[in-house]
């Protein structure tokens, strides 16, 4: 009688191939996994929503009488904090995919029709929508507070797709720094990152009050004109060239974490 010996094949890796439908319903698919598991992260889903209005109540009412803008501190400091509340909401991102590629379930998706791309865009698009919600809390509180902008519809419009694309390229980023780190803790650490951001830019105080070795970075880093941009569509202040650069800084980031996290997850993968 022969023995009849089967050699072990080895684990199918994630297809990244080009596969616009397929990928495209995956990616649907996977962004409500992604949201479904929000949902049942109650303690993160407050603390995203949550943490952003109590900032600017925070600023609104215990820093903004000292605070010198020109105008109602509710009303400069609301884009800021609209910014922010979008990188914090964000950063989550990066716990989730962490999570995802260290617990187990990318070999679950291995044995199924799943591609690639659509692991990760299903965490962003999941990102986007999370952080639009908490966006609308913001505002809502907003104008209970005081905020009152002069824009029309045409400038809420491109003031959301300001919003959106940063929004979008933040999360990409998050997706990046989630597929480096090693843990769950080591990814959120990102959160510290595009927390702090914000600070050093025209996001609270106006960066003429501050010391003359800082104003250089705060005038050239990414959030300056992407906030610079929000307040003069919302408050119909002269915009300059704020808009191409918010656009310019928002694609880059975009692109080059989009192909960055391509090549990271390839080789997590492999």
């Amino acid at each position: 009688m022969s023995e009849l010996t089967a050699s072990p094949t080895a684990a199918p890796r994630l297809s990244l191939r080009p596969r616009p439908l397929a990928a495209l319903a995956g990616a649907v698919t996977m962004s409500g996994r992604s949201l479904r598991m929000a949902r049942r992260n109650v303690d993160v889903l407050l603390t995203s929503l949550l943490l952003p209005v109590l900032i600017m109540l925070l600023f609104v009412y215990l820093f903004g009488g000292a605070i010198e803008t020109g105008t109602r501190y509710v009303t400069y400091v609301v884009p800021g904090v609209v910014l922010l509340s979008a990188g914090f909401g964000a950063a989550t991102t990066a716990v989730s995919v962490t999570t995802d590629m260290t617990g187990g379930i990318i070999d679950r998706f291995r044995s199924l029709d799943v591609v690639g791309a659509s692991v990760l865009a299903g965490h962003v698009a999941a990102s986007v929508v999370r952080n639009l919600a908490s966006t609308v809390l913001v505002f809502g509180v907003a104008f209970l507070i005081g905020f009152r902008p002069s824009a029309g519809p045409l400038d809420w419009l491109a003031a959301a797709g300001i919003l959106v694309l940063f929004i979008l390229a933040i999360s990409w980023l998050s997706a990046a720094f989630g597929l480096l780190a090693r843990s769950p803790e080591a990814a959120g650490g990102f959160s510290f990152l595009v927390m702090f951001l914000p600070y050093p830019s025209s996001a609270f105080v106006p960066i003429d009050t501050m010391p003359s070795w800082l104003q250089g970075f705060a005038a050239n880093q990414p959030v300056t004109p992407i906030i610079e941009t929000l307040r003069g569509l919302l408050l119909g202040l002269p915009l300059g060239s704020s808009p191409w650069k918010a656009v310019a800084w928002c694609l880059s980031i975009l692109v080059a974490s989009v192909a960055v996290s391509g090549v990271l997850f390839r080789r997590r993968t492999a």
